[in-house]
């Protein structure tokens, strides 16, 4: 049993939290974006953004297989963080130019929701440390 049981039967594991499936849907937009790109930024940008994408739902994962409150709430934090990269590097993208207004909003859109997920998660494990 999980970390994240927390008397609800519902959850048995990591991928039943829908934080982590909000955080798997980032990663395929992330990748979906980052193929339009340039190709000079295979090792700078797209690589930065790919990485900081799929640490979140891998810390999330992570730090509920952990068995301990106090180490998944740690996991989360580096989560949280990855996000804030992720943030960081699609305002990059519209500084270059690589992407237009629409499609940074609707990505922010996304990245603002998994936040206030994590930090909700967050709040109930503080509750129950």
């Amino acid at each position: 049993m999980g970390v994240g049981n927390w008397g609800y039967s519902l959850i048995e594991s990591y991928r039943d939290l829908e934080v982590w499936q909000k955080g798997r849907d980032l990663v395929v937009r992330i990748y979906r974006l980052t193929q339009v790109l340039p190709n000079t930024e295979k090792f700078g940008l797209i690589s930065q953004l790919q990485r900081a994408a799929v640490s979140v739902p891998a810390n999330i994962a992570e730090g509920w297989s952990r068995g301990h409150t106090k180490e998944y709430m740690r996991f989360l934090s580096i989560a949280r963080g990855s996000l804030a990269e992720v943030e960081t590097y699609l305002l990059l993208c519209i500084d270059l130019q690589y992407i237009e207004e629409a499609r940074l909003t609707e990505l922010l859109a996304a990245t603002d929701q998994l936040g206030r997920m994590l930090n909700a998660l967050q709040r109930s494990l503080r509750e129950h440390v």
